[in-house]
């Protein structure tokens, strides 16, 4: 590689740590939070000490850096912010903080592979910033992206998405079925293939999506242990972030992060559960475990509208069919005001008007597709 193409590439790492120095010190300022704002201040000192050192680099090279000038982009960041507030911009930030830790990977420089950890240190605690309206409270700093944790409103949610998915679509596919025939058991055969080829997809999208997760959680911890053993000082410099974030001074932060960082036999499992908000033991929970919920939550909402079919036929089984499956329907209208706050017969009627307008539908195109057949 010649001078010529250091010189660029120095010169673009430089603008990208010129940028966040400011965008971080941006930050800072609007901060109400006086933690967060000292976390921010820190990581703008961070960049600063980035920028600082490519411009060494270029000094080294004999290159003349030009005047130190913001890009437009983190210009238009640093006024979105000063408009509307640190959370409408920090999703933006940390996505960059990430990209910026990837350009970083194959840079020959010594300086590049230890900047990039704290591109991603910073992304992380980015992340965590934005996850609650003013900032980074005690209770969120634990917590990163939504699947590093199944709360029970999550999972409440889940179960009974789960349920409407699949009462609505073999709802819809058997009035579908039924408007184009008159045999039962087409109706019936489609209704339980339906069920069954809904509940495996199911199944194995949430066991591939379960896995995945704790495949990068395992990723991520062992990243985290490597960072241990290659830069504590810097893991050290980013436990007392977090501790500093949660409240507490910085003097005391950094003495019970240098105490954790002493403890060698617990300080991944310490760092994984307080930086990744990961627990090491769980990992995002069983695949399986996962894979046979959906498929049994899927398969009890399915069951509604399949169930007259098997003891009746003609009309009066699809009226019965309609019957059940408004019963369904309402009771999962009824389980999601557990989540909005919304009133019971609101919301039940509501799923019941939407879930048989969807029935309504097929059952019209089906009819259409019966005639022309015919």
């Amino acid at each position: 590689m010649t001078n010529t193409d250091d010189v660029k590439r120095y010169l673009a790492n430089r603008q990208k740590e010129i940028d966040g120095a400011a965008l971080y010190l941006a930050l800072a300022e609007i901060e109400k939070q006086p933690q967060l704002a000292e976390v921010y201040a820190r990581l703008s000192a961070s960049e600063e000490k980035h920028a600082s050192a490519w411009e060494k680099k270029l000094a080294d090279l004999k290159a003349i850096a030009p005047p130190r000038r913001l890009s437009w982009r983190a210009a238009t960041m640093i006024w979105l912010a000063k408009r509307f507030g640190s959370q409408f911009v920090l999703p933006t930030i940390a996505s960059n903080e990430r990209a910026d830790s990837q350009a970083y990977i194959g840079q020959p420089d010594e300086e590049a592979e230890k900047f990039s950890m704290d591109e991603r240190s910073h992304a992380r605690m980015l992340s965590m910033a934005s996850l609650s309206k003013g900032g980074m409270s005690g209770g969120s700093v634990a917590q990163l992206e939504g699947r590093h944790r199944a709360s029970g409103g999550n999972a409440l949610r889940a179960a009974v998405l789960g349920a409407n998915d699949g009462l609505v679509s073999i709802l819809s596919l058997t009035m579908g079925v039924a408007g184009a025939t008159n045999s039962n058991a087409d109706v019936l055969i489609a209704g339980l293939a339906g069920l069954l080829a809904g509940a495996g997809s199911m199944a194995l999208g949430e066991w591939l999506s379960v896995q995945s997760s704790r495949e990068l959680y395992e990723n991520q911890i062992k990243i985290e242990a490597e960072e241990i053993a290659e830069s504590p000082e810097e893991e050290t410099e980013e436990l007392t972030l977090i501790y500093q974030s949660k409240g507490l001074p910085e003097d005391r932060a950094r003495e019970l992060a240098s105490h954790m960082m002493e403890d060698q036999t617990h300080i991944l499992d310490t760092l994984a559960r307080e930086e990744l908000g990961i627990d090491p033991e769980e990992l995002g929970g069983s695949a399986y475990e996962a894979a046979f919920t959906s498929f049994f939550l899927f398969a009890i909402g399915a069951i509604f509208p399949i169930f007259p079919f098997i003891f009746w036929g003609g009309t009066n089984a699809i009226y019965l069919s309609l019957a059940v499956s408004a019963v369904g329907l309402f009771i999962i209208g009824a389980a999601i005001t557990l989540m909005t706050g919304r009133g019971v017969l609101f919301s039940g009627f509501r799923q019941v008007v939407v879930g048989m307008a969807a029935a309504a539908l097929t059952y019209g195109v089906g009819r259409l597709i019966g005639v022309s057949v015919g």
